[in-house]
């Protein structure tokens, strides 16, 4: 109830046809691991926004089968395979959608480099480390891709850095050609790994350089459970005409949703609330060790280090149609 109340005053009243409420969350290793009481707080999570992009799905599927029982039938979804390799780590992406507002256009597909294009040629070439994943869709008037991503990670050190840097440069030249030929409005969101909140960096200056914009409501709210970094973003390649406006700063909303204010929070109470279980090794500590296993380890792997980052986007462009045509 207190989740409830608290997704009530910080997320936008569902329209039937005026706005689009969008969102991108990675849910920590998910797979058939988390406990019936989780998988409820995750679902009425998601069941407040119309569509979201999933990302770090595991190889099991069971946690996504089980949370899509806990919506209702208006509810869809899709989801890749994995992604082979270390560096993939048996990732799968998903996009989780309510029908009675989206409509699947009937394209969806990964996005793989060219051999003239691979990253790191002179080491022999290679393709993202975790496939990009795209899907046509139609909200209402707005006809849209989206296409949801998860950087590489790797270390934080510069080289690894570099990567990120590479994969998004080599994402968004191919993403922002598509949109530009194709004439249809492309958005491109997910888990950029973007480092602490130094908008100079180079991950964030790769995204920023594109023909990609984030929005500045977008970039004030950190996305990991910490508060301290932007790892998620929504970035937009609107192609509109007749002065329709999908994202206003002044008019619609954005935020990163903090569940931790209610459910699993930082509290050494809900720590010896949830320590009977706990794995038989971790119940024996008791006061700040209990509290930081409790915080950094099994909350985590019940809900997420990182938090839905959301906007809210209008879909409704009759009255620039009707003064147009008039």
């Amino acid at each position: 109830m207190k989740l409830r109340r608290q997704l009530d005053e910080e997320i936008p009243k569902k329209t039937a046809t005026d706005t689009l409420l969008l969102a991108t969350w990675n849910i920590k290793e998910f797979a058939d691991n988390r406990s019936k009481e989780s998988l409820h707080y995750i679902a009425e999570i998601i069941s407040r926004f119309d569509l979201v992009a999933v990302q770090e799905v595991k190889e099991n599927v069971g946690g996504l089968q089980k949370l899509m029982s806990l919506l209702n039938l208006n509810w869809d979804y899709i989801y890749t395979d994995i992604t082979e390799g270390n560096p993939g780590n048996k990732e799968r992406m998903a996009f989780i959608y309510d029908k009675s507002k989206i409509s699947f256009k009937k394209m969806v597909g990964k996005v793989v480099l060219d051999f003239d294009n691979l990253l790191d040629s002179e080491k022999g070439g290679l393709q993202f480390a975790r496939t990009p994943f795209c899907m046509a869709l139609q909200a209402g008037w707005f006809k849209f891709v989206l296409n949801t991503v998860h950087i590489y990670y790797g270390t934080t050190s510069v080289a690894d850095r570099n990567k990120r840097a590479k994969e998004i440069l080599a994402l968004t030249k191919i993403l922002s050609k598509r949109a530009d030929k194709e004439d249809v409005s492309y958005i491109l969101l997910g888990d950029f790994n973007v480092p602490k909140t130094k908008p100079s960096d180079i991950v964030m200056q790769a995204l920023d350089g594109s023909d990609f914009v984030v929005p500045d409501a977008i970039r004030e709210h950190p996305s990991d459970l910490g508060g301290t970094n932007h790892y998620d973003q929504i970035a937009f390649k609107i192609k509109l005409k007749d002065k329709m406006t999908v994202f206003s700063e002044e008019e619609q909303k954005a935020g990163a949703f903090n569940f931790a204010q209610t459910v699993y929070r930082d509290n050494i109470e809900d720590a010896e609330t949830y320590k009977q279980y706990f794995p038989a090794n971790q119940k024996h500590k008791t006061g700040d060790e209990l509290l930081s296993y409790y915080k950094t380890h099994w909350r985590t792997r019940q809900m997420s280090d990182h938090l839905p980052l959301w906007v809210e986007l209008k879909i409704d462009f009759s009255d620039q149609y009707l003064e147009k045509h008039l």
